[in-house]
């Protein structure tokens, strides 16, 4: 039997023939000297795309969660999330679906979360105010869903470790230094003395417990960078550096959760450190309240000493705690729906003010906006995340033998990263709103790359 292979010349002299009809269509209709420049830049720009999708989905996540554009707003016009996104959806598609070298896996983490995305996505549907979850859906938590996946997919060996360590140090400096100058030139400060950034053009930065979760986020990984042997001397420096810039920018916040979070973080790496536990929890005592003095929390407008009793910052937690519980109870199984708590707190708080409040608490914020049965996934989540990153580290630390030990120090250092990331997490959501935000779906990625890159090297190095 005879086969008949198609000529490689004719296809070529086809596809040269589409492609010059379709420029020439595009010039009949737009006949413009610069589309010609477009049109001979766009290979190399789709060949760029392609080979920096790392870059691209990492730069993304900088620009999307520490909105880098509103931290120096003369980067605002440029549009950069838009461009990076466009990039980094385009090059994931193409290498998922087409050169298939992103490598998808399975991760038990995945059952949990995907169930609580299933749940999100019905209770945007079924929202009090579908058009505000349709909203917060297509701006924001598609983005996340898409990234978390992506980043777990795409880092698969310590040197992406490292190089996502640096943008998240470099990011949190950045974000750091602007707020410490916003504070001692008194920019944007609410309540006479909390600390923002942006807040004269409606940044998210502009709210002190939402920039306080931006700056606690890089901290985990500055201080596992700093604390870890074997990672270069600049780099340790530089992000020793980068850790006092972020915790001084926590305390400019004067965010609870903030603190609370920051403190967390230093606690995992002090624990690990620090060989009598007497000792660490003295120490531990003692910052506390070194940290909840200089941040002169007890001098806020709001929740300062001079208020009586319990103060007006913890009531209106409560009342917005008890609006949270009242949601779930008319709503159990789908909640009232994504980014809904603001605008229903008025139908379930027993306190009203004339105004809507946040719920500042992500625990709360899940159980109102996805009920009781979110809630529950939520927390099964957060407890595979738990499990999975203590794993992590046990099989790290099982490959060391006499202080000596194999495993790539960005690979301990990103294990420590987001273990202690997590607990700050943990803590710090009993005040700060995170449950639908960017930190705990990048940790979520990061754990399972960094377990996944810990199995393999567990199996190719055995001790």
């Amino acid at each position: 039997m005879t086969t008949t292979h198609a000529n490689p010349t004719a296809k070529h002299g086809l596809l040269s023939l589409g492609v010059t009809l379709f420029v020439g269509l595009i010039w009949w209709f737009i006949p413009h000297p610069a589309l010609g420049l477009a049109l001979s830049l766009l290979p190399i720009a789709i060949l760029f795309v392609l080979s920096q999708t790392f870059w691209l989905v990492t730069l993304f996540i900088v620009f999307s969660f520490f909105r880098i554009h509103e931290v120096f707003p003369v980067l605002y016009p440029l549009k950069f999330p838009l461009m990076l996104s466009a990039g980094a959806l385009g090059a994931l598609l193409w290498h998922t679906l087409v050169s298939q070298q992103v490598k998808l896996y399975w991760h038990r983490t995945y059952i949990w979360l995907i169930a609580f995305w299933g749940l999100v996505i019905i209770g945007v549907i079924l929202a009090a105010n579908r058009g505000v979850a349709i909203a917060m859906f297509n701006g924001t938590y598609w983005k996340i869903m898409v990234m978390t996946l992506a980043v777990s997919w795409l880092i698969t060996s310590p040197k992406e470790l490292s190089r996502f360590s640096f943008l998240m140090v470099t990011s949190g400096l950045l974000v750091g230094c602007v707020a410490l100058f916003n504070s001692v030139n008194g920019i944007g400060l609410v309540e006479g003395s909390r600390v923002t950034i942006g807040r004269d053009f409606g940044s998210m930065l502009g709210d002190p417990n939402d920039l306080a979760l931006v700056l606690m986020f890089p901290l985990a990984f500055s201080v596992g960078a700093a604390t870890t042997k074997g990672i270069g001397g600049f780099f340790r420096t530089f992000s020793f550096i980068t850790s006092i810039v972020l915790l001084l920018a926590v305390i400019a916040t004067q965010s609870r959760g903030g603190l609370l979070g920051s403190m967390s973080v230093f606690g995992v790496y002090a624990w690990r450190l620090i060989q009598s536990k007497t000792l660490f929890f003295s120490i531990g005592g003692i910052a506390a309240l070194a940290l909840y003095a200089v941040a002169g929390i007890s001098d806020r407008a709001s929740g300062g000493a001079e208020e009586v009793g319990i103060d007006a910052s913890a009531m209106g937690r409560l009342y917005a705690w008890e609006a949270a519980y009242k949601m779930a109870l008319d709503n159990p199984i789908f909640g009232v729906g994504l980014d809904n708590f603001y605008y229903n707190y008025f139908f379930y708080s027993p306190h009203w003010d004339g105004v809507n409040h946040a719920v500042h608490s992500t625990w709360f914020g899940v159980l109102a906006e996805t009920g009781f049965l979110g809630l529950g996934l939520f927390i099964m989540f957060i407890y595979s995340l738990v499990k999975c990153a203590r794993q992590t580290l046990q099989t790290i630390d099982s490959q060391t033998i006499d202080n000596q030990t194999n495993v790539p120090p960005y690979l301990l250092s990103m294990a420590l990263a987001v273990y202690s990331g997590l607990i700050g997490t943990i803590v710090s959501g009993t005040f700060l709103t995170q449950g639908f935000n960017w930190p705990i779906y990048l940790l979520a990625a990061l754990t399972i790359a960094v377990s996944q890159i810990a199995s393999q090297f567990e199996n190719t190095h055995p001790r």
